[in-house]
């Protein structure tokens, strides 16, 4: 059975913003806090590196329910038990990921257009379990991620994704002053709002104070 995922307070890790914390420590902080999935993201991390980051926040994450990813590694995401991966589109194609993660996992895909959500939609039903749409605002954190698509242009995606039986998360440069202006989606993603932030509990009490 696939693992239930509430979206509504996404954090995606980022080691260095966590430090001189371990992101353990930052995740186990924020989820404290509020919040509800967890996408363990290292882009600099080796394999061995990210296997073990993900093996520590799944103990932080058993039995609170939040539901774990990997981020891009599908190799990661089998061997340390997680609940789903997460892919952009430049990553391995979708419905491939879905064949090697078997049908009791979750499946995220980026989409930061309605060309590539097209591509999410037209996939057989139960491949793609969520769509992350972005960036909302252009961020520092992912500066390769284009230009902001404004809430605007991200609820009228997340309208498409609606309709096509998909949900949804918005990503890029959100924080507590601007998640209220995030509407149509069923969840926001959060990097820096919380891995930077000097209490990582309150921050996430803050955005869900919002959302």
């Amino acid at each position: 059975m696939r693992p239930a995922l509430d979206p509504t307070l996404y954090l995606v890790t980022d080691t260095a913003l966590s430090a001189p914390r371990t992101v353990p420590d930052v995740v186990r902080a924020a989820v404290a806090g509020g919040v509800t999935a967890v996408q363990v993201r290292d882009k600099t991390a080796s394999r061995r590196e990210l296997y073990a980051l993900t093996l520590a926040v799944r103990a932080v994450l058993a039995g609170t329910g939040v539901a774990l990813f990997v981020n891009d590694a599908v190799d990661v995401a089998l061997l340390a038990g997680a609940d789903g991966v997460h892919v952009g589109q430049d990553d391995l194609p979708p419905a491939e990921v879905r064949a090697l993660i078997g049908p009791d996992r979750l499946l995220g895909l980026s989409a930061g257009s309605r060309d590539e959500l097209a591509v999410a939609l037209a996939l057989p039903p139960g491949t793609v379990d969520v769509v992350g749409i972005g960036p909302v605002w252009t961020t520092p954190t992912k500066p390769d991620a284009g230009t902001g698509l404004g809430p605007e242009g991200v609820a009228a995606l997340a309208a498409e994704a609606a309709a096509g039986g998909l949900r949804s998360v918005a990503i890029g440069g959100i924080d507590a002053a601007r998640a209220g202006q995030v509407t149509g989606v069923d969840g926001i993603c959060v990097v820096s709002a919380i891995c930077a932030a000097d209490d990582p509990a309150a921050a996430a009490r803050a955005l869900r104070g919002v959302r």
